[in-house]
């Protein structure tokens, strides 16, 4: 497949069942929604995929159950976070055996590495699979940064060829470009900011909010793309209130709980995560059911030339 760093890819959510199975049939259901939208690629397994609490026979069975639904339509990204640069490797080059066709990369979990340690982390994983990389850079929530200096030599791999951008620093894509230009591919990995990232110049948008409501997402993109700015602001601007959802420690709650409400997806969580409850999942509701009752009319965006 040749893969391109663009547009619409999801951090899908991983369904469960009461009995915290896997519920494969929802979550083929949502990728399907996914496809039908017109998205560009699935990630699996990120932060929204709750990974922390895969165990590694799910990993390879949500592979295998995506590349049923999409073929060879789009890529199908597995996310590596993983505590030892031996286990990364070892994950690295199981979702290459299932048929990912590329690898979303966190830093080390856990040990707060320092930038060589992290560098050669990612060299070493690089450097034993054949399969396109991006890696995750989010040092609000993982606690370190993958610098500029740090990329330059990352770059040395052929196959690290993108940045989920997630500092949420918007100036930080125009640093990227001027620094690297087009060898380095963008995407914007915070919803909050990414059609001002896309407009700066980020090549596409690992979206959170795009699990519950796909089209208006996808549309989001292909308007910008098409220079058709201000059509692509009146939907952003509507889907901010959805969008800091994924901003908020509880994301995979607030995010599942939103799928529930377009028929996407179910509530469940693993444990120790629970459900929303309280003030706090009225809060939720609330800002769920207002952005159904004003839901935009979308333009036709898939035949945009």
């Amino acid at each position: 497949m040749n893969f391109k760093w663009e547009g619409v890819m999801p951090a899908v959510t991983t369904k469960f069942t009461a009995e915290d199975k896997l519920d494969l049939e929802m979550f083929q259901h949502n990728i399907k929604a996914q496809l039908d939208a017109g998205v560009h690629g699935i990630v699996l397994g990120g932060t929204l995929g709750e990974a922390s609490t895969l165990l590694e026979d799910e990993k390879r069975a949500l592979t295998k159950s995506t590349l049923e639904v999409v073929g060879n339509k789009i890529p199908v990204m597995m996310n590596i976070a993983e505590q030892s640069t031996k286990g990364a490797i070892y994950a690295a080059q199981q979702a290459q055996k299932d048929g990912a066709s590329g690898l979303m990369m966190l830093p080390p979990m856990r040990y707060n590495a320092g930038d060589l340690e992290t560098v050669t982390y990612f060299k070493e994983v690089a450097n034993n699979v054949d399969l396109p990389i991006m890696i995750y850079n989010n040092p609000v929530d993982y606690k370190i940064e993958v610098t500029l200096d740090m990329f330059e030599s990352l770059l040395e791999c052929k196959n690290i060829q993108a940045v989920k951008e997630s500092t949420r620093d918007v100036s930080n894509v125009t640093r990227i470009i001027n620094r690297f230009g087009d060898r380095l591919k963008i995407m914007t990995g915070v919803d909050t900011v990414a059609l001002e990232s896309m407009l700066m110049g980020a090549n596409g948008w690992i979206a959170g909010l795009v699990c519950a409501f796909p089209k208006e997402t996808v549309a989001i993109y292909e308007l910008q793309k098409a220079g058709r700015i201000q059509e692509a602001l009146e939907i952003y601007r509507w889907f901010l209130p959805l969008l800091e959802l994924d901003i908020n420690p509880k994301l995979v709650q607030n995010i599942k709980l939103a799928e529930v409400y377009t028929k996407l997806g179910t509530e469940y969580v693993r444990a120790p995560r629970l459900p929303l409850s309280g003030k706090e999942r009225e809060h939720v509701v609330k800002i769920i059911e207002e952005g159904l009752a004003t839901r935009p009319n979308l333009p036709n965006y898939k035949n945009i030339s």
